[in-house]
C-alpha cells in the first residue's frame, strides 16, 4: 500500500513512525510538506521521500493522508483538485465535514466521495491514542480495513455510525485527555495543599490516574463497579464522593461534554465556507 501524507507535523510523525513499527514499509510513504525542516526531518527519521507540492509520484499513490491543519486545507487541497483517480482520502483535520472535503477535492460539479474522516486523539503521540472514524457510504468494505489498519498505528479505534457522531467523538475523546490532565492538576493541588512537594504531589496524582485507568480497561467491571468496590460505607471514599455529588461535578462534566460538541458543530459549519 502506497500512502501520501499531506503535512507532516505531529500527527503525521506519530502515524508514520506507529505504521512502520507495524510493518508498513517506508519505501511507500511519500509526504508533502511546504516546510523544508519538516521535510528534512522527516525524510532523516524514517528514510521517506518528502517533497513541497504535488507531483506525479506524490499523487501515485493508494492512500491520501490529509493531515495539515484544517484552517489551511482548503488552499492545501487545491493544487490537486480534480486530479485524484480513486484514491481512499483520510482526513485527521477536526471539524472539517466530508461534503466540504468532496467539494474542495473533486472537479466542478463533481464532488469526490471516497473519503473517511476519523479524529485521533493526543496520547496517539505515544501509540496510546484512540480514534473516531466515519466513512463515506461509497467507501468499500477493503478501504474501511485500510483505514483502520493505518490508524489503529496509533491506539484502539471506534467507527461512528453517522457524520454526525463526529462531533460526539471530538467532544469525548478529542478533548478528553484535557479533561484527564484537568483532574490530575487538581489532585496534584490538593496533594500540595495537605503538605505534599510538588513532585510527590504529581507523582500520586498521575499514578494514580494511570493505575485506575489501566485497571479499568483491563477489568470486565463497568467503572461504577469498580468505584463501588473501593467505596467503603462511612468511608473516606465515600466522604470525598459525597464532596463531589454535593458540588454536581458528574452533571458539570456531562454538560461540558455537550458544550464541546455543539462548539465542534460550529466550527466544522463555519471551516466548512467557502
Amino acid at each position: 500500500m502506497k500512502i501520501t501524507f499531506l503535512g507532516g507535523g505531529n500527527m503525521a510523525t506519530a502515524l508514520i513512525g506507529g505504521m512502520i513499527e507495524r510493518g508498513f514499509d517506508a519505501a511507500g510513504i511519500q509526504v508533502v510538506d511546504l516546510g523544508a525542516e519538516t521535510r528534512a526531518r522527516q525524510a532523516e527519521r524514517f528514510g521517506l521521500r518528502a517533497v513541497d507540492s504535488f507531483d506525479a509520484t506524490a499523487l501515485d499513490c493508494d492512500v491520501l493522508m490529509l493531515a495539515v491543519k484544517p484552517q489551511q486545507m482548503k488552499a492545501a487541497l487545491a493544487p490537486i483538485a480534480g486530479k485524484l483517480n480513486g484514491q481512499l482520502v483520510i482526513s485527521v483535520a477536526a471539524g472539517l465535514r466530508l461534503a466540504d472535503l468532496g467539494r474542495w477535492l473533486g472537479a466542478p460539479g463533481q464532488p469526490y466521495s471516497r473519503l473517511v474522516r476519523c479524529m485521533p486523539n493526543t496520547p496517539a503521540l505515544i501509540g496510546a491514542g484512540v480514534t473516531g472514524l466515519y466513512a463515506d457510504p461509497s467507501v468499500d468494505a477493503d478501504g474501511r480495513e485500510a483505514a483502520e489498519r493505518i490508524l489503529a498505528a496509533v491506539g484502539s479505534v471506534v467507527w461512528a455510525d453517522s457524520e454526525d457522531q463526529m462531533d460526539a467523538v471530538t467532544a469525548i475523546s478529542g478533548s478528553g485527555p484535557a479533561y484527564v490532565f484537568h483532574f490530575i492538576e487538581a489532585l496534584e493541588d490538593a496533594g500540595r495543599a495537605l503538605g505534599f512537594d510538588e513532585a510527590d504531589a504529581r507523582r500520586l496524582a498521575i499514578d494514580t490516574v494511570l493505575g485506575a485507568a489501566r485497571l479499568a480497561a483491563g477489568s470486565e467491571d463497568s467503572p461504577a463497579v469498580l468505584r463501588e468496590k473501593v467505596t467503603s460505607k462511612g468511608g473516606t471514599t465515600a466522604a470525598a464522593l459525597n464532596s463531589l455529588a454535593e458540588s454536581g461535578w458528574h452533571g458539570a462534566l456531562v454538560k461540558a461534554v455537550g458544550a464541546a460538541r455543539a462548539r465542534g458543530q460550529e466550527l466544522g459549519a463555519e471551516l466548512g465556507k467557502d
